[in-house]
């Protein structure tokens, strides 16, 4: 089941992205035409009226597009070559980001609850419907109780090396995939960097080629190169704020079940001195 979900987020994000870097390609490739004819009258047109038609329309045209329509700008920008992997750093983080989050809400417990359903079930019921009931309820914290249940028999020794040895097995699989959100931190503003790089590089060969520095080509193949940093940086920044609250969270969940834990060979104790 946490296999389908990780894998449909992760089918849902490509599509998402596939399709809105199709959209603005598109919309770059219609609109061509038409910045070439509004290009030819503003030439036409007299130094003032242009100067007064840029002051007043460029703050305008960034409002109404809004963000969304400047990211798709920027990226194709950029260039498809090397934005598209940051792209794709940011989609696979985040589907494994969503999958950690499902997983952690099913694995939280209300720890106090649980340990006294299990404390009178002990009492009035026994051991087997007490692991009956452990099994049945889902999360970290009763598995690790029904392998201590299990070997209730073979003593409280017994029941304490195997409360450690599957609760620490337990709170590995709270740590799955962190890893590779680890690494997609690390590599989307590599990836940026070397895009920027190899940016540079292109810029003065352009500039060679011109045998000239001009400003324009100085400019324009530098924003291009530092376009693949920026959405780098962004990328790792928002991959890192999920990472933190899910260490958080693990962190919260692994707590509880230590306390959890010292609690139920203390009620075990109690049973086993009645």
């Amino acid at each position: 089941m946490k296999k389908l979900i990780a894998l449909l987020t992760v089918f849902g994000f490509l599509t998402f992205g596939i399709a809105n870097t199709a959209f603005a390609q598109t919309q770059q490739k219609s609109a061509e035409p038409a910045a070439t004819e509004q290009a030819a009258e503003e030439v036409a047109e007299a130094p003032a009226a242009t100067a007064q038609a840029e002051l007043s329309a460029d703050p305008d045209e960034s409002v109404n597009q809004g963000l969304h329509y400047v990211l798709k700008d920027k990226f194709i920008q950029g260039g498809a070559v090397w934005m598209t992997p940051v792209l794709i750093c940011l989609i696979l983080g985040l589907a494994f980001v969503i999958e950690r989050i499902f997983y952690l809400n099913l694995s939280s417990v209300n720890s106090k609850k649980l340990l006294d359903k299990i404390e009178n079930t002990l009492n009035t019921k026994g051991v087997a419907a007490a692991k009956e009931l452990c099994r049945d309820t889902k999360g970290p914290l009763a598995a690790v109780f029904f392998q201590g249940l299990d070997r209730y028999d073979e003593g409280l020794e017994s029941v304490e090396k195997s409360l450690t040895s599957y609760g620490a097995v337990q709170m590995a699989k709270l740590e799955n995939n962190m890893t590779w959100i680890s690494l997609f931190i690390a590599l989307a503003p590599s990836l940026g960097f070397l895009g920027t790089v190899i940016g540079m590089v292109q810029a003065f060969d352009d500039i060679e080629r011109a045998g000239d520095i001009s400003p324009t080509i100085v400019a324009g193949g530098m924003k291009v190169a530092l376009l693949t940093t920026v959405f780098g940086l962004i990328t790792a920044m928002i991959l890192q704020v999920f990472y933190n609250y899910l260490l958080t969270r693990i962190d919260s969940i692994v707590n509880d079940m230590e306390d959890a834990t010292i609690s139920f060979m203390d009620i075990l104790v109690k049973n086993k001195n009645k």
